[in-house]
């Protein structure tokens, strides 16, 4: 598996699976109806920001990731990263090569922290992923997030010192 910016051209790749994904409403924060260009423009990040896709051999999109700013001006120090991996090729390990890259990058440019400000409580292989890389669960909004089928239930933030 190779993990490289992402570009323009890998979107189309990027959308069907993104899609999918934001509409079952049961990880991501985002309107369920997230139309593709907003989609787009939301998930490929510009400098000093990066976007990222893992890809097999044959140049197969099988996971993306961004990585940005926690926040501006003095939380800036903080890194944060959101993943998506096609369901198509769940349980090959890209949702934990893309994480693990953003850890890197995120240390290489100089950031003493990253934080996850919205894991979804029931999506517990990412929370069993991201405590398994070191982050710990600082706090939990309570009902923060109504899932589809589980009804209100909480968002983790999540940290880990770089």
């Amino acid at each position: 598996m190779l993990i490289r910016e992402a570009t323009a051209r890998d979107w189309p790749a990027i959308w069907p699976f993104f899609h999918e994904i934001v509409a079952a409403g049961e990880t991501f924060p985002y309107p369920i109806d997230l139309g593709e260009e907003q989609g787009r423009d939301w998930w490929l990040l510009t400098a000093p920001d990066r976007t990222v896709v893992a890809v097999d051999d044959a140049g197969t999109v099988l996971g993306t990731a961004k990585m940005n700013s926690n926040r501006m001006g003095n939380g800036s120090h903080v890194a944060s990263a959101s993943y998506m991996v096609d369901p198509a090729h769940s349980g090959r390990a890209v949702g934990r090569a893309l994480c693990e890259y953003t850890v890197e990058w995120a240390r290489a440019a100089g950031f003493r922290a990253m934080q996850f400000n919205a894991v979804v409580e029931t999506n517990e292989h990412a929370v069993k992923l991201y405590r398994s890389l070191g982050f710990e669960v600082l706090g939990t909004v309570p009902e923060g997030f109504r899932h589809p089928t589980a009804g209100y239930v909480g968002l983790h933030i999540m940290h880990r010192a770089l």
